[in-house]
């Protein structure tokens, strides 16, 4: 198997992609699968920064710091160091969709696409919520990288 290299994309990488490459990588340690993980965003507005406050307080409660990540933006290179790309909302997955060169061999979907009934659905953006709802994003990133890992073990 070749090991796979999964990106998630959100808008400004400091909520959504962040916490779901954090449950990504516990469940994969925790299953033994050797995976690389990163987070992007499609926008610039916070390259370089840390996730928001609530993002790190979220993983912190689960035992996992994530206050060294840093944001980025999606470059057409991740299309081919990246097996999976996987996209938190229907926006960010048209985004990602139009810079995807023709030759790129990453599979792009949404990230709930993975989880039986809830294909087509979209991680809900917290950032202009309460810290609650940032559990509730948790709750969506945990339980797709589970389905995720088990996935890519069975192939």
């Amino acid at each position: 198997m070749t090991r796979p290299a999964i990106l998630f994309v959100c808008l400004g990488n400091i909520c959504r992609s962040p916490l779901a490459e954090a449950a990504f990588r516990m469940v994969a340690d925790e299953h033994g699968l050797d995976a690389h993980a990163d987070s992007a965003g499609t926008a610039t507005y916070h390259v370089g920064e840390p996730p928001d406050p609530r993002s790190i307080a979220t993983a912190q409660a689960c035992g996992i710091d994530i206050t060294h990540y840093r944001g980025r933006q999606i470059a057409v290179e991740d299309f081919h160091r990246f097996t999976h790309i996987f996209a938190m909302d229907h926006q960010n997955l048209r985004n990602i969709e139009a810079i995807r060169p023709a030759d790129g061999s990453a599979h792009v979907s949404l990230l709930l696409d993975i989880v039986e009934g809830r294909e087509g659905a979209a991680i809900a953006d917290p950032y202009y919520d309460g810290e609650e709802r940032f559990e509730d994003t948790w709750a969506d990133v945990e339980m797709a990288a589970r389905a995720l890992v088990a996935r890519l073990l069975a192939a």
